[in-house]
């Protein structure tokens, strides 16, 4: 950022790795603002994942942090046993194991005991006290390389081993085993991993979800004083729930992983300088999970009503079109169940898949085809990969669909909205909020529904046209591009402790409006276009 400071941008298993999502989102943000420099961190699995985005020029320097890669130099050969030596020795030794036993307190005292480390607690509580000094204590170790030999030492298995058992806690009628231990031991020490990681002290820290994208944001913070911008797409605690319901580890594991996720949540609100969330659902998530609300502005998605143009004609065949990555949170189940209902009424209904595998979600892709051989409708299904140009899967469809059971506040609704296509969704997170009254919102994990639903519309070709025609004007009217960056490059200066400076006549913004989506606009019976799009600065 010229004349001060830069962003760092912090990402979990999205960009610059993957495609779609909040990846569209971090490029859209990094090239709308090509004056601002850009350092971004990502958190990934092995290391080894490919780089999927051509990287723009500010984009100066791109880590990938693998979660999941060789432990640490520091850390040793082997992940147990008694010929391990740990780096820390008497009062550093005896210091870490109280800090430790503080950090394993808070994760495991239910939520709400009034017995627990830090008193009282309730959906709205701050995070507890013994959790926020000990994770600045383990980033201090982190730093100085000795926090993974310390996690994997015999001493603090036999710790975890006696707090676990503790009258009280969830875990102590749940007879954890050594097993248990090992395995609780290990994903905390690959979670803790990003603590390791330096920011800059002269940028703004920007993790672009909740969780462990949070950690060095706010290693950063304790230690250095960088500022912390905070934005959430999905609910992040919320799918580690859903997640968990399905894990092989046992109870005991299980519960402490999501203590220490609960934990973390709640003190990357309270943490946080300014918290962004991308509709007003999640802004309800985090004034109850403890985030002050003065601390919270909403700054919704946005696209490019020009990249997104009206689809113009509806497919020949009857088609629904879906558009997302193959994943278990776009309960994409329930959608085939929902076609194999409509397809007994309209049996020539196709249904389109646009949209890649991820890694480690080939075998969820089997589970959807054998369920569509079971229900006889095969035939029908088409998966086509990944597409350059998304707006042709919008226009591929009749009506464009959505299953999923978590999402922010998705771009395949407004993206489909801004090529003028009707959709059906499931009411989760923020998408009744951007679907307004252009489309069809029903209870997710509900195919017949869902079923019922499509069909109206597609029983009722006038219909759609207008809602189609309501969905483009509701885009260019609230959720455009333009004003998603803008938001963004004034909260960044902000947080930087610049002064927001106005458009001059003939600067960049000011030649934006000039823009076909913008005029469209007034066309659309907005003259006040200015008021309409947030006003120039």
């Amino acid at each position: 950022m010229s004349h001060g400071r830069h962003v760092t941008m912090l990402t979990e298993g999205t960009y610059p790795h993957v495609h779609g999502g909040v990846s569209t989102w971090c490029d859209q943000l990094v090239r709308g603002m090509p004056e601002v420099d850009f350092n971004v961190i990502a958190l990934t699995g092995s290391g080894r994942e490919p780089v999927t985005w051509e990287l723009p020029r500010n984009v100066y320097r791109h880590t990938a942090v693998p979660l999941w890669g060789p432990p640490p130099a520091s850390a040793g050969r082997l992940p147990f046993g008694r010929g391990r030596r740990t780096a820390l020795r008497g009062k550093a030794l005896r210091r870490f194991t109280e800090v430790y036993e503080a950090f394993l307190l808070a994760l495991l005292t239910p939520p709400g005991d009034p017995t627990g480390p830090s008193g009282p607690t309730g959906p709205a509580a701050p995070s507890r006290p013994g959790f926020s000094e000990a994770l600045r204590e383990l980033a201090l170790l982190a730093r100085a390389g000795k926090l993974a030999p310390a996690l994997r030492s015999e001493s603090v298995l036999r710790l975890l081993m006696t707090v676990w058992t503790r009258p009280g806690l969830v875990t102590a009628d749940a007879a954890p085993t050594i097993h248990d231990a090992l395995t609780a031991t290990d994903l905390l020490e690959h979670a803790l991993r990003p603590l390791t990681v330096r920011i800059p002290p002269d940028s703004v820290a920007h993790a672009v979800s909740s969780g462990l994208a949070t950690l060095p944001a706010l290693a950063a913070k304790y230690l250095d004083g960088v500022p912390f911008l905070l934005t959430e797409h999905g609910i992040y605690l919320r799918e580690r729930y859903l997640g968990y319901r399905t894990a092989e580890q046992r109870w005991p594991v299980k519960a402490l992983m999501l203590g220490f996720y609960r934990e973390l949540n709640t003190e990357g609100y309270r943490q946080a300088d300014l918290i962004t969330p991308c509709n007003q659902y999640n802004r309800r998530w985090e004034e109850r999970g403890g985030a002050d609300s003065e601390r919270i502005r909403t700054v919704y998605n946005g696209v490019d009503p020009h990249a997104f143009p009206d689809a113009g004609p509806e497919p020949e065949v009857p088609t629904l079109s879906w558009c997302g990555r193959i994943d278990p949170i776009k309960d994409l189940e329930t959608l085939i169940r929902a076609y194999a209902f409509m397809r007994e009424e309209l049996p020539a209904l196709r249904l389109r898949l646009f949209g890649p595998v991820p890694a480690g979600c080939e075998g969820y892709k089997l589970r959807l085809e054998k369920l569509a051989a079971e229900l006889g409708v095969s035939d029908g299904i088409t998966y086509e990969g990944r597409i350059e140009q998304v707006a042709k899967a919008y226009a591929a469809g009749t009506v464009v669909m959505l299953s999923s059971i978590s999402e922010g506040f998705p771009f395949s609704i407004i993206e489909a909205m801004s090529c003028g296509r009707t959709t059906v969704s499931t009411d989760v997170g923020g998408v009744r909020e951007a679907v307004g009254d252009t489309g069809l919102v029903v209870p997710p994990r509900e195919p017949e529904t869902m079923a019922r639903a499509t069909l109206a519309l597609l029983r009722d070709g006038e219909r759609r046209a207008e809602l189609g025609r309501m969905s483009r004007r509701r885009v260019v009217e609230k959720f455009t591009l333009h004003q998603s960056v803008d938001g963004f490059r004034h909260i960044y200066r902000e947080l930087a402790g610049q002064p927001v400076l106005p458009v001059h006549e003939g600067d960049a913004w000011t030649q934006r409006l000039a823009a076909p989506w913008y005029r469209e606009l007034a066309a659309l019976g907005r003259p006040q276009a200015d008021a309409a799009e947030g006003g120039a600065w």
